[in-house]
């Protein structure tokens, strides 16, 4: 009976590559689009990745301007560019993006190693039609501001995680998921020390997303791409700390990690489970701990007043 067809998952879900193919974006340019939240994916049930439902693509088919609205609202630019959208200079431009007053939204190492940042088009435009921006783009560098870039002040790395730690927690699922997105942030040996226990490590571990991919691993590239994606500033290295520790106490209660039933949580394994199980980070001068804020007001917080 017609009233009786079944629907299957891939029905109601395609891969991200067909999706893309609907959607007439470049694979790059999806990525990008689903780590803005502009596109919305849902778990595969099969655990193979994740999907976007067509009720998702229904949508944005029907948008106006679609294709043409779409691409663009995806479209990047490097300094170049980017500094002809806003008519200033490139030099002024990258006064800009270093104070922190324009954002990148990707980064990818060119032939010679170095670092180039790519922009949001559409972000651009909006700030240089801002009035408010007018003697940031037009007049002299404040004197406050110009004192920080001789001093070497440059916010692009730390923005960019701070937009990456977004999309990172956008797709997870669960405090686990969380805690594994925060803790992809910070250095492994401040993550050992707000994490002792080796058992809890190495669960949490399984969900620490990888940096971007960046030359093959263990290529000078690669750990280019792995500095860029560790926060260095102590303010930032204690707001991930507080909500990694706030974030893992929650993970702790939903769901213990896994370790043998004669080990009781947040005791130290004994000698032959050390042999069979992860072993600790090694560490002969654990670093001193970052200060931690005095008041609650962590990465979660802060990215929560950017989206307001």
């Amino acid at each position: 009976m017609a009233g009786n067809i079944i629907t299957t998952p891939s029905e109601l879900a395609c891969t991200p590559s067909r999706a893309a193919r609907e959607l007439g974006l470049k694979r790059g340019e999806f990525d990008l689009a689903v780590h803005l939240g502009r596109i919305r994916t849902v778990p595969d049930e099969g655990g193979g990745g994740r999907r976007v439902a067509r009720t998702e693509i229904d949508r944005l088919r029907s948008a106006e301007g679609f294709p043409e609205s779409l691409v663009e609202s995806v479209r990047t630019v490097g300094t170049t560019d980017g500094a002809a959208l806003m008519e200033v200079t490139p030099a002024r431009f990258t006064r800009l993006a270093r104070l922190g007053l324009v954002v990148p939204v990707r980064f990818y190492l060119n032939r010679y190693r170095a670092v180039v940042w790519l922009y949001l088009a559409e972000e651009l435009r909006q700030f240089a039609t801002d009035k408010n921006h007018t003697s940031l783009l037009n007049g002299r560098t404040p004197e406050g501001l110009r004192d920080q870039l001789q001093e070497g002040l440059d916010l692009r790395p730390r923005n960019w995680r701070g937009r990456h730690l977004g999309f990172l927690l956008r797709e997870a699922d669960g405090p686990w998921e969380r805690a594994g997105a925060l803790s992809a942030l910070l250095d492994p040996l401040q993550v050992a020390d707000i994490v002792p226990d080796p058992y809890e490590r190495a669960h949490l571990n399984r969900f620490r997303p990888d940096p971007p991919a960046h030359g093959a691993p263990g290529s000078p590239s690669a750990h280019l791409a792995e500095r860029i994606m560790t926060a260095d500033q102590p303010d930032e290295i204690g707001w991930l700390r507080a909500d990694l520790a706030q974030v893992l106490d929650e993970a702790r209660r939903q769901r213990p990690a896994p370790r043998p039933a004669s080990q009781p949580a947040g005791s130290p394994p004994r000698p032959s489970e050390r042999l069979a199980g992860p072993p600790p980070t090694p560490s002969e001068h654990p670093p001193e701990p970052a200060p931690e804020p005095k008041r609650s007001r962590g990465m979660l917080s802060w990215l929560r007043r950017r989206s307001a």
